[in-house]
């Protein structure tokens, strides 16, 4: 199945609305006093167990090229949740939020080094809308930005975002994104959940299980089986560096979410912020080149 470039970036904007949505169920999971790799690893297991159902024929075909390359992305995906989860103990999650934003920068600087491919112009204006949207999100325009220990390994789990974005770009139609999909969850189950079974074992007695066990699942069916699955069948068909663009949205998708549900209130935070990544978005569907074109002739 072959999706068109609007088509891929619809699925690429639906990847970002649903994780959007999933903040809810991470905030619901943490609040019950589940840790950062049992829930990692369990919507891992929830993940691979959903592929497995509704895909086994095409798993049980998998190559050993397959294996191998979605490993490497899966582990590229492990290294940014545990980098972030991590870094959001010691900083405030407004500047988390802004810098895992900004591999929307670092995915054009992979590209121009990995594929000798220099970002359009119109890009460059849609990254700076939107990483100056991002700052109205989260509310580092008012509050101001200082450096942490978190926030330097929350900027490396964003250096890990772009790698991820770039490596499955790259890899386009070489690899089943089904197959891709089940090395990731594996991936998330092996490395998160041994390194829960490790280092978190203590924590688990002050599980709320009742409260937490549904969030997880849902979290498992939504952010992993649906949109991670969409955001790897729908990158082979997209420019990394329109993907990163694209997926950065998630956070817009969530502030929304979060009003609609009456978590908080309509701000002029919101509405600027969302008001720039949206021009950001349009400005990105624009063919510069054409438009200059039909001006000339016009005038």
């Amino acid at each position: 199945m072959t999706l068109t470039k609007t088509q891929s970036n619809l699925g690429l904007l639906t990847s970002a609305f649903i994780w959007g949505i999933s903040y809810t169920f991470i905030k619901q999971c943490t609040d019950a006093h589940m840790s950062a790799g049992l829930i990692n690893g369990g919507r891992g297991l929830i993940f691979a167990t959903l592929l497995y159902i509704f895909f086994h024929k095409t798993i049980h075909h998998i190559t050993w090229q397959e294996v191998k390359l979605g490993a490497i992305g899966g582990l590229l995906n492990v290294a940014v949740v545990l980098l972030q989860t991590t870094g959001l103990k010691y900083t405030t999650p407004s500047n988390s939020s802004f810098l895992t934003a900004t591999y929307v920068l670092f995915v054009p600087i992979v590209v121009w080094i990995t594929q000798h491919q220099r970002p359009q112009r119109k890009l460059i204006l849609a990254i700076i809308l939107c990483l100056i949207g991002t700052t109205f999100l989260t509310g580092i325009i008012q509050t101001g930005f200082h450096l942490q220990l978190g926030d330097i390994l929350t900027l490396c789990s964003a250096i890990f975002v772009s790698l991820q974005i770039v490596y499955y770009s790259a890899l386009g139609t070489r690899l089943n994104p089904i197959n891709s999909s089940f090395m990731l969850a594996m991936s998330q189950i092996v490395v998160s959940g041994g390194m829960s079974l490790l280092f978190e074992r203590q924590s688990y007695s002050a599980i709320d299980w009742p409260h937490a066990i549904l969030p997880l699942i849902a979290l498992g069916i939504t952010a992993s089986f649906m949109a991670q699955t969409l955001q790897i069948f729908c990158q082979q068909f997209a420019d990394p560096t329109t993907s990163g663009l694209l997926l950065m949205t998630e956070s817009l998708f969530a502030s929304l979410v979060s009003v609609l549900v009456g978590i908080e209130p309509v701000t002029s935070n919101l509405v600027t912020g969302g008001s720039l990544i949206f021009v950001a978005l349009l400005l990105m569907q624009l063919d510069l080149h054409r438009l200059s074109l039909w001006r000339r002739q016009r005038f």
